[in-house]
């Protein structure tokens, strides 16, 4: 087993794609970096902290980037976000399977500010002009960062997320809703809550991610390949139809679960009936209690 947490971002966009199919456009020899950080005496990375280029998954041609929590957490700055835009464009233009995206990040590089900002809002509209040419887009999570800020926005715009049960994802990570409200409020200390909160099973548990597999690249490798599969059988673009749908979900969410502060407590009221084991599970008998579960709320 090749664990994704513990891969950098070259090791898994490599081993996720096809043996020795990986291109990768503007390599760390191009020394393409960001111009802020340097003004501010800030150490800067040659291929400024994301990876992305062109490869095969399962033989289907595909884009991909991967991000790099070991530079500044994978925090988006201009460059980066240029990078990931372009890549975004270029596979409207050259019609690939798909694009996948390997994100793991804390959002904006807060070192450039409204140039970060900027770039981020200019990926989201990439994500959705690319799902608006019926090409999907798949985002996987595993990475000890997780996914937060206005990234994780970008997932959510995405037609498929794969998560691990160690990856995050949220608007606001833990520091900064403790920084913003209080320890009260959200104790970003406590790893047990912040998964509980924020971690793979509860986002699979409210639909917020459509797949979740153990700490392994191969598995990442399947479900990222049996996402393309599901998204190109049927159409990967985003219609009027779909918006209202999740919009329908996310209020009739927000009706259900919006006095809890409990994520175990909506986890039973989603049909666990021991949410108390739920962290101990492995991926694949999670995935098969959540699913009896289902078929019991059905038959009722």
């Amino acid at each position: 087993m090749s664990s994704y947490l513990e891969a950098n971002a070259r090791e898994r966009i490599q081993r996720l794609l096809d043996p020795r199919s990986f291109e990768e456009f503007l390599p760390p020899s191009e020394r393409i970096v960001s111009p802020h950080l340097a003004q501010l005496d800030a150490p800067v990375a040659f291929d400024d902290g994301v990876v992305i280029g062109q490869g095969l998954l399962n033989g289907q041609r595909v884009f991909a980037a991967a991000q790099e929590g070991g530079f500044m957490g994978g925090a988006v700055g201009e460059v980066h976000g240029a990078k990931l835009v372009g890549l975004l464009q270029r596979a409207v233009v050259e019609r690939v399977d798909a694009v996948i995206l390997l994100l793991e990040t804390g959002g904006v590089r807060l070192h450039e500010a409204n140039a970060g900002l900027i770039a981020v809002s200019e990926v989201m509209r990439a994500v959705l002009q690319t799902r608006a040419a019926d090409i999907p887009v798949i985002v996987l999570i595993g990475g000890s960062n997780g996914c937060f800020g206005g990234m994780g926005i970008v997932a959510r715009c995405a037609n498929f997320i794969v998560m691990s049960e160690e990856g995050r994802l949220a608007m606001s990570g833990p520091e900064v809703i403790e920084t913003a409200s209080g320890v009260e409020e959200f104790d970003s200390r406590d790893r047990a809550l912040v998964w509980r909160t924020t971690g793979g099973k509860h986002r699979y548990l409210l639909g917020d991610c459509q797949a979740i597999v153990t700490d392994d690249i191969d598995a990442f490798r399947q479900a990222a390949t049996e996402a393309v599969h599901a998204c190109r059988q049927g159409s990967a673009a985003l219609t009027l139809a779909a918006l209202e749908a999740e919009q329908a979900m996310l209020a009739a969410r927000l009706q259900d679960f919006g006095t809890q502060d409990e994520p175990m407590e909506i986890w039973r009221r989603l049909g666990i009936d021991n949410p108390d084991i739920v962290p101990m599970l492995e991926a694949t008998e999670f995935t098969a209690l959540v699913e009896r579960s289902v078929d019991r709320q059905g038959a009722k």
